[in-house]
């Protein structure tokens, strides 16, 4: 049996640049209580930019917290209260340089749901047009196109590690091999 928590307090532990952090005390099942801890974060947004000839724009870039470089789609933040479909243009932009004809809503998800509140929003822009990259101020990023199937055996032997990418990754093969790209 599925047993809704209710807040009974909540402690302020961090409120930083990106995200904030919070301890609740919630109720559970058989009476007791238990801490929570949950990052809050304003969500983000993910692309599967897909060009004319069928390849699917990539970034590669160094992540700090994984400590290495990962082959990643184009995403970033939404501004409190941005329209994501606004953010996910402006992202495909300063990333990639391309500009998007079309953009279509795919989904939406939280990448890890047991801690955070973020939640992304995946898009597919097709109808690309390439222009110059307008990266911020400390990114380093390198832009790369592969084939649908080759980011599929990426996604299969582990080598693509990044949530949101392989989710992209896969909606987009499926959108491939039903004929809606």
């Amino acid at each position: 049996m599925i047993v809704e928590e209710k807040t009974l307090s909540t402690e302020r532990i961090y409120e930083g640049e990106i995200l904030n952090l919070r301890r609740d005390r919630v109720t559970v099942r058989g009476g007791g209580t238990s801490p929570r801890e949950i990052v809050e974060h304003n969500g983000g947004v993910a692309l599967a930019a897909i060009t004319g000839e069928g390849r699917m724009v990539m970034v590669r870039q160094f992540r700090k917290a994984a400590e290495k470089t990962e082959l990643e789609v184009p995403a970033g933040k939404t501004g409190a209260g941005e329209d994501p479909a606004a953010a996910a243009l402006r992202e495909l932009k300063e990333e990639t340089g391309y500009t998007a004809e079309s953009l279509e809503h795919l989904t939406a998800f939280y990448p890890s749901l047991g801690y955070s509140t973020e939640v992304l929003h995946l898009y597919l822009a097709t109808g690309l047009s390439p222009g110059d990259t307008d990266f911020d101020e400390h990114e380093a990023i390198d832009i790369c196109e592969y084939e649908l199937e080759a980011l599929m055996d990426m996604v299969n032997t582990g080598e693509i590690e990044d949530a949101k990418t392989i989710i992209a990754v896969l909606i987009a093969n499926n959108k491939r091999i039903s004929g809606e790209l």
